[in-house]
């Protein structure tokens, strides 16, 4: 059971895909209505939430208080200009807080609250959960969950921090870039050996919102990443954005309504376009659209063809054009060099996007993987190589950080100079750790900032202040070494600080202190050899006087005995994310929230169970060759009329009753209608029990007439035995018949005077009785005392030129 809670999480921003790793492979997790997609939808009304495809089914219907969209608001301000982009398309109110972050206004269990994008996406991640939980029949726990490789720090801990909230725990945040490849990868059992020359793949992923191409180098056990290329605003839905404009101006023209001007309009024609743009994929004819009211009563008619909807959507397809040679590019490849081109993601199959890939990389696509849930299947394999619970073939990923992460630090008041580096470059590997080495006497900060054009309007990563610093003995500024990482989340972090005191060692110490202070020294030396073959790098520190002050250092060791000691240094995060509080804050909600769906759910469960009941008993009363056969008809119509009160009651009065006020009233008319249904279930069953125990006294009749003839199968039974069985045999014949003749006079719509289990009572017992007595085993003969057998052997053992007796025995 613990190998079956390994789940991959594709976490889209139209909708979700789950894999889990099992013995057999990976599999793909079907939810409540047997989809393999969950929408990334939130719905709240006055009763609960409603979360995954029943939000998407009331969005037109529920439009101010269905929220989705939510992937590209998580670790955002409100006044991010790409968060004003993405409000322009989302019919639901947001509103800036108090510390300019993004508050999504709903009104739930009638009364409004504000969600910020963080909880509502664990809200999703909720329904992700327990669809995987009700599938597997086991608690889920740890996952893996795709992001997108353009995503910046802060996106990232925000998406940790929704997985905090719904109760997760993400033991990767997996590039969707890496998690396609390795669902390519690893099934691939001609990769070329570790000494030779890596196939090259080139990947296309075109969703819903987003566009990555991506180059990897594969050998047989591991894959790394050349590079990426991404255009964060380019995906399926801009084709259907520019659609709907088209269709908007022409219905403006031709009936004279403005669909941009409503939005429960807009979000209809939407729907519509995007149907459209999937046949026009399979299709180059004309094809027709058309929407029944669409506006003011209007119907609306129109078609197109795909060479249209090329020509509107040219500048779309040429900023693909320009991310695929971006990425060929950066991946330094020649076009030779690539084996081939794979493509996934829902906008890939759109027959522009192929012709480009033709026409950059001179290769025909590739459809390999399952192109809507390669990443899902990548996260879930991530997912098992990470659980001790799982046994997977052995394979290394290795990723590739998309923006070059720059670290500065400032001067200090002991003469250490100002400086900065860049500590990861673009496309370099990850997860990776460095260490920097300073020399300070008081506590410093660090800052790290992506050095380049992101897509987010704030390159500052985070700020990290080193304390406790204490300057040396002597005065002089201390050594001390800062660890900066990049973890398998993507999350560039400084991880550790060290302060390395060397002091002299002292004159009277005795030769076991001496011992002591030497190990810890080869401690320390064996522990810095460790972290540098993990890939940690030491880089010098700055400044020339600072590099005297080394050399005057490493002179002096070879004088005198020094002590070496590593002490951890305090380092206070100045960050983007919740704080534990908040976190604590969040959960706790989250929790109520999924106790109050609950509650909920078994409340409607109980209305609906009484409702289903009323319409059943009435249909069966009602009838003629069922219920009504068992009951008579002045009963009949009571029991009718008061189903149909009941009816009425459910749908007026009693619309917003408690679950046990619906379990009372259910109790209720099942006091009526049992007792109907059971008399129908006696007089249907009664005639086989009656045939079978009629069948058990003819059985006891043909063994009686065996006994009265001698046969010898019973010749050990006494005639107290026979006797008794006769006597079973009278008494059951005569109490059947009796229930024979008390069955046949007695009314369908009065209780039974014999039941059913009255009948298998009695058979029972007269089996019993009968078969104890029958079915005994005759007496053994008695053994011959031992003398006599042997004379018995001895006697019948035949000489030796004689030929044995028949019926004899050799031993």
């Amino acid at each position: 059971m613990a190998a079956m809670s390994v789940i991959g999480i594709d976490l889209g921003n139209e909708s979700c895909y789950i894999a889990v790793a099992k013995a057999g492979g990976i599999e793909t997790i079907a939810n409540d209505y047997s989809l393999r997609s969950t929408p990334s939808y939130v719905a709240f009304s006055g009763k609960n939430r409603i979360l995954g495809v029943a939000a998407k089914n009331q969005q037109v219907t529920n439009m101010k208080n269905t929220v989705y969209g939510l992937k590209r608001l998580i670790g955002r301000k409100f006044r991010d200009v790409h968060v004003q982009r993405e409000l322009k398309w989302l019919p639901f109110n947001a509103l800036e807080d108090r510390n300019g972050n993004i508050g999504i206004k709903v009104n739930y269990l009638n009364e409004e609250h504000v969600f910020s994008p963080e909880q509502c996406l664990a809200m999703v991640l909720t329904k992700l959960k327990d669809t995987a939980s009700s599938a597997l029949q086991t608690p889920i726990n740890d996952c893996v969950i795709s992001v997108p490789s353009y995503f910046t720090n802060n996106e990232r801990k925000a998406l940790l921090d929704c997985a905090a909230i719904s109760g997760l725990n993400v033991l990767r945040l997996f590039n969707e870039t890496a998690a396609t490849a390795l669902s390519y990868g690893i099934y691939k059992q001609d990769l070329p050996g570790p000494e030779e020359s890596p196939r090259n793949v080139i990947f296309l992923d075109c969703g819903y919102a987003s566009l990555q191409v991506f180059a990897c180098a594969f050998n047989k056990g591991k894959l790394k990443m050349l590079a990426t290329a991404s255009d964060p605003h380019l995906g399926g839905r801009d084709v259907d954005r520019l659609l709907a404009d088209h269709f908007s101006a022409e219905f403006q023209q031709k009936y004279h309504i403005d669909a941009k001007s409503n939005a429960r309009a807009y979000i209809r024609l939407l729907a519509e376009v995007e149907k459209l743009k999937k046949q026009m994929s399979a299709n180059s004819t004309t094809l027709p659209l058309g929407i029944e009211c669409f506006m003011n009563d209007k119907d609306v008619r129109s078609e197109m063809k795909r060479t249209d909807m090329e020509a509107i959507c040219a500048g779309l397809f040429q900023r693909v054009e320009d991310t695929l040679r971006k990425c060929l590019q950066q991946s330094a490849l020649n076009l030779n060099e690539i084996y081939a081109v794979e493509i996934v993601g829902g906008s890939s199959r759109i027959p522009a996007i192929k012709q480009l890939i033709e026409k950059v990389f001179h290769k025909q696509p590739s459809t390999t993987l399952n192109q809507d849930e390669a990443v899902s299947r990548g996260c879930a394999l991530q997912c098992a190589m990470l659980s001790p619970a799982v046994r997977v073939r052995e394979f290394s990923v290795t990723d590739v950080q998309n923006y070059p992460i720059q670290v500065a630090w400032g001067a200090s008041p002991g003469g250490e100079t100002a400086g900065d580096i860049e500590a990861f470059p673009v496309n370099h590997p990850v997860p990776f750790s460095k260490l920097l080495t300073f020399y300070r006497s008081e506590s410093f900060s660090i800052k790290a900032f992506y050095n380049g054009q992101i897509p987010y309007p704030d390159n500052n990563i985070g700020t990290w202040l080193v304390k406790d610093i204490r300057p040396a003995a002597d005065g002089k500024p201390q050594k001390v070494k800062v660890k900066v990482r990049i973890n398998l989340h993507g999350i560039m972090t400084v991880s550790s600080a060290s302060l390395i005191e060397a002091k002299e060692a002292a004159e009277s110490e005795s030769p076991e202190s001496e011992k002591q202070n030497a190990e810890a020294a080869e401690q320390q030396q064996n522990g810095e050899q460790a972290a540098g073959q993990q890939g940690e790098t030491d880089l010098p520190r700055e400044g020339a006087e600072a590099t005297q002050q080394q050399s005057a250092e490493d002179g002096e060791k070879e004088k005198k005995k020094r002590l070496v000691k590593s002490v951890e240094l305090p380092i206070e995060a100045l960050t983007f994310g919740f704080s534990n509080v908040e976190l604590n804050k969040f959960t706790e909600q989250e929790f109520k929230m999924i106790a109050s769906d609950k509650q909920e759910k078994e409340r409607v469960d109980s209305r609906n169970a009484l409702e289903e009941y009323v319409y059943e008993l009435r249909g069966k009363m009602q009838s003629e060759d069922d219920l009504g056969l068992y009951i008579l008809q002045s009963d009949r119509d009571t029991v009718v009329l008061q189903l149909d009160d009941m009816e009425t009651w459910l749908y007026e009065d009693g619309e917003d009753c408690n679950k046990q006020v619906y379990i009372d009233k259910l109790a209720e008319l099942k006091s009526k209608g049992e007792p109907v249904q059971q008399r129908k279930i006696e007089c249907e069953l009664r005639p086989a029990i009656v045939e079978d125990f009629a069948r058990s006294l003819q059985l006891c009749v043909k063994a009686l007439e065996l006994i009265r003839n001698n046969d010898p199968k019973y010749s050990h039974l006494t005639d107290e035995e026979v006797s008794k069985v006769d006597q079973a045999f009278q008494g059951s014949y005569q109490w059947l018949e009796q229930t024979r003749s008390k069955l046949g006079a007695a009314p369908k719509h009065l209780p039974p005077p014999i039941t059913i289990a009255q009948i298998r009572q009695e058979k029972c017992n007269f089996d019993n009785t009968v078969n104890s007595i029958l079915n005994k085993p005759p007496p053994k003969a008695p053994s011959p005392p031992k003398e006599e057998k042997a004379n018995a052997q001895e006697n019948a053992k035949p000489e030796p030129n004689q030929a044995p007796q028949d019926n004899m025995e050799w031993s």
